[in-house]
């Protein structure tokens, strides 16, 4: 088995199985957690029309496929009469319990690694997600909102512990290379669950979608299950080259114990709170896209339920091959190149926030003209992937050691924007007119160009010093006398 291992080892590199399924991890999460977003639209009975006195700018749409009364739509197809700002409090109900799981998740990964606290989440999550068809029809809005907590709980864990495995497992100029891999599953997992719910809500209808991506979270967890380790050393199946590679490469802590936490440093850190305010920018932007751009494709601008899936999922294939590209390209600066870390992640993210705020409100303004509205959400959101290479990595750039807290912290204060975005688009949309979208997608764009800024001035891609906290003395002397003491033999 060992030369087995051995020649399988040059396209079977273990920390690439991790990447891979690590992938695969965020794919399923994304579409878990945005599913939802095209399949509301279908799910509703009721929205309100928006008539030419309110906006002057309102897209034609086929009158013959709806019945019209006093105002309102009515849609054969659905089950539930819920008004935009309860769309808008189950849209952000998962966002709730995402917050909360944000500190507690990093500290599970940290203590009891990255594959356990992932796999427990990611199986809450697919539970919840086969769950949500009967508990929408018995539970209504309140039982839909609790089970979307829920799941927002599970999912908490998910990008604490994917830092976590990757500060064990990637090297150090492969981070870039690694956190494409990894981190581009979230735009892949969007363009599944945009492109593939369109489908099968016109085929299978609406509960459908949640059906099927369940029964895929479930082949995901045994995949995590039996081929994923915390760390390169309770894998079995890694050659002896790569392990001492990673271990010499991924600046992680050579010692198995950590000292506690230094959370005085960590909170007054001035370039991690450079990155949580970014991180607040991405998050607002791209929630307010993910959420709620398939219903601003189907109320204002009238495309049919296959149409919005596929043009609500094209922004996200443009992120994933941008965020591939731009994998390479930082590496390329840091390695060969030689780039100060620090300008190289400054660079990406302001790609990544000022393309997103261009194409967002130029596709606002390009009225009801559809190839120009597709076009501009595609490209203006596909640069948003230089977000992968640099501000989903640059946790572990400050802290390989605490790298699960440090995104904890980021991934919680950010994902705060979840919870507001969709409530907010609910109450400054009533009437779903293009003026009130311009409204939303013009703070989107404030809020992304501004929070940029803050990172430019205030952000690093530098180690830092509170990554080696000082160990009480004793305690060093209690770790050398351990190294002196023969282990007993397995």
């Amino acid at each position: 088995m060992e030369g087995a291992t051995e020649r399988h080892e040059p396209w079977l590199r273990q920390r690439y199985v991790v990447g891979i399924l690590g992938f695969l991890a965020l794919a399923n999460g994304y579409i878990q957690r945005f599913c939802l977003s095209l399949a509301i639209t279908e799910m509703v009975a009721t929205h309100k029309l928006h008539p030419t006195k309110i906006d002057l700018h309102a897209c034609p749409f086929d009158e013959s496929t709806v019945v019209t009364t006093n105002g309102t739509v009515h849609r054969a197809s659905g089950e539930f009469v819920w008004d935009e700002a309860t769309q808008g409090l189950i849209l952000s109900s998962f966002f709730w319990g995402y917050v909360i799981m944000q500190v507690p998740g990093g500290l599970l990964a940290e203590r009891f690694g990255g594959k356990v606290a992932l796999g427990f989440g990611m199986l809450t999550s697919t539970l919840a997600t086969l769950a949500t068809p009967l508990v929408a029809r018995m539970g209504g809005a309140i039982g839909l909102i609790v089970l979307r907590f829920i799941l927002g709980l599970g999912q908490g864990p998910l990008y604490p512990s994917l830092n976590v495995l990757l500060a064990h497992w990637a090297p150090t100029h492969e981070r870039g290379r690694l956190g494409a891999i990894v981190f581009a599953g979230a735009q892949i997992g969007n363009m599944v669950s945009m492109a593939m719910s369109g489908f099968l809500i016109s085929y299978g209808g609406w509960t459908s979608v949640f059906y099927v991506f369940g029964f895929l979270g479930l082949a995901w967890v045994v995949l995590w299950k039996y081929l994923v380790y915390s760390t390169p050393s309770q894998n079995p199946l890694i050659s002896d080259a790569e392990k001492q590679y990673i271990l010499q490469t991924a600046g992680r802590s050579k010692g198995e114990d950590l000292p506690p936490t230094p959370w005085k440093s960590i909170l007054t850190s001035v370039p991690l709170w450079g990155l949580i305010i970014a991180q607040i920018g991405h998050d607002w932007g791209l929630f307010t896209i993910i959420t709620d751009l398939p219903k601003y494709m189907k109320s204002v601008m009238h495309f049919s339920i296959t149409q919005n899936g596929l043009l609500s999922a094209a922004p996200y294939l443009v992120m994933w091959i941008f965020a591939i590209i731009s994998g390479w390209i930082v590496d390329w600066m840091v390695g060969p190149k030689g780039i100060n870390i620090t300008i190289v992640r400054k660079l990406f993210v302001s790609i990544a926030s000022l393309g997103p705020a261009v194409g967002i409100i130029a596709a606002s303004y390009a009225g009801c003209d559809k190839v120009q509205v597709a076009v501009f959400f595609a490209a203006g959101m596909g640069l948003m992937g230089a977000f992968v290479p640099s501000l989903k990595v640059n946790a572990l750039d400050l802290s390989p050691n605490y790298a699960g807290t440090l995104m904890a912290l980021v991934g919680g204060v950010g994902a705060i924007s979840g919870i507001l975005t969709p409530y907010l688009v609910g109450v400054l949309t009533p009437n779903s007119t293009m003026l009130e979208w311009r409204l939303v997608f013009w703070i989107a764009v404030i809020v992304l160009v501004s929070t940029n800024v803050v990172y430019v001035v205030f952000g690093s891609g530098q180690v830092q010093s509170w990554n080696e906290p000082p160990q009480p003395e004793n305690a060093t002397k209690t770790k050398d006398s351990e190294k002196n003491t023969p282990t007993p033999t397995q």
